[in-house]
């Protein structure tokens, strides 16, 4: 559960709170001297201090995080681990190992079938460093996109596995940020910012 909660923390602004839960995997890791332990907290551990704002002192972490993942064949996870290298090299202004590392990872999360990941990083790829605009979240970004596409908000619950109440929540936070006072404005902002 660690894992989640240091990426759910991040995206949530509270980079304190997954710091502690970086920690606290990396004390775990340690006591149970796991490889796979190892290799996810490593990739916390880097998540964290990239979303800290050090990507020099983070993507030493994503590396080792990303090794391990290929040591023990998990593609899927060093795939994501691949998307963080990538932010932290396009945020040192690595532009070219940035794009490579990226294109990478959308070519696993293809092969996979992870389209919800695909997705993302679609939008991490048209957004400096992942910030979308209005600093929507990505989940944000993600039921704008779905509005758009003309959902319901049960139609966006069952596709992102959330409740209707939280998508409803979602929408507000969304409506809110970017200033629209409907979802066709919502729809009519989407495609402005290229996020459709």
């Amino acid at each position: 559960m660690l894992p989640a909660y240091v990426e759910i923390m991040i995206a949530a602004g509270d980079v304190a709170s997954a710091h502690a839960g970086s920690d606290e995997l990396g004390q775990i890791a340690e006591l149970l001297d796991a490889s796979y332990l190892h290799a996810v907290a490593a990739s916390a551990a880097g998540a964290v201090v990239l979303a800290e704002g050090d990507p020099g002192l983070a993507l030493p972490k994503l590396r080792a995080a990303g090794s391990a993942g290929r040591q023990l064949d998990a593609p899927y996870e060093t795939a994501r681990v691949s998307v963080l290298v990538g932010l932290a090299c396009r945020a040192l202004g690595d532009t070219e190992t940035s794009t490579m590392e990226l294109d990478g990872a959308r070519k696993v999360f293809e092969q996979l079938g992870a389209k919800p990941d695909i997705e993302r990083l679609d939008v991490l790829m048209s957004r400096p460093y992942g910030r979308a605009p209005s600093g929507l979240s990505t989940r944000e970004v993600e039921v704008l996109r779905l509005i758009a596409s003309g959902k319901t908000n049960r139609a966006i619950a069952k596709e992102l596995g959330i409740s209707e109440k939280t998508v409803a929540r979602h929408i507000h936070n969304t409506l809110t940020k970017i200033g629209a006072p409907s979802r066709a404005a919502a729809t009519a902002y989407a495609y402005e910012n290229g996020l459709i």
